[in-house]
């Protein structure tokens, strides 16, 4: 038998939990971005000279560091990114790996241009657990040109070892306005 308690609750459901998310109007940012090379902007995110996309705060991602070709973001999931079986959800680490590729490959656009993903593999080689700690995704362009771009990229736990790797192809795109 289910008891039900007031509010709907069921019993031994646990504490209903939840956070706040909260963003910038992306629009402004992605017009001061377009008069930027892609590596500026990006480290503008990084230093808080501009706000970051909207997704990095859906999904708790730090940019931490960005070259040439090559950027690294982080991610400690909390429980609101488990799935049914308590592992953190594949959908939120192959979302990082697809963003700290994107900014590997954007730090290499001159102004005006941009990406958008065409496809990603994602290896998943480790289930993600509450006691992983950080995620650390490093993105890397293996080959850019004016019409397409490929990148690689990789997940590790706070442990160092590896939970995913990830490639991907980019479309490159005049930089949106708005």
């Amino acid at each position: 038998m289910t008891v039900i308690r007031s509010g709907g609750v069921r019993e031994g459901w646990g504490e209903q939990k939840s956070r706040m998310i909260t963003w910038h109007d992306p629009a402004p940012t992605a017009a001061i971005g377009a008069a930027m090379d892609g590596v500026e902007y990006v480290r503008a995110t990084i230093d808080g000279q501009l706000p970051s996309p909207p997704i990095t705060q859906l999904m708790q991602f730090e940019p931490v560091s960005v070259d040439p070709g090559k950027a690294v973001l982080t991610c400690m999931p909390d429980e609101s990114a488990y799935n049914a079986v308590g592992a953190v959800c594949g959908g939120l680490v192959c979302t990082l790996l697809d963003n700290a590729m994107g900014c590997a490959l954007h730090s290499t656009m001159p102004k005006g241009k941009g990406f958008t993903s065409i496809e990603i593999k994602v290896n998943f080689l480790k289930g993600v657990r509450p006691s992983s700690g950080l995620l650390t995704a490093t993105g890397t362009v293996v080959k850019s040109g004016s019409g397409a771009a490929f990148t690689e990229g990789t997940v590790t736990d706070a442990s160092g070892t590896l939970v995913a790797t990830a490639s991907s192809s980019l479309l490159i795109i005049d930089f949106p306005s708005s």
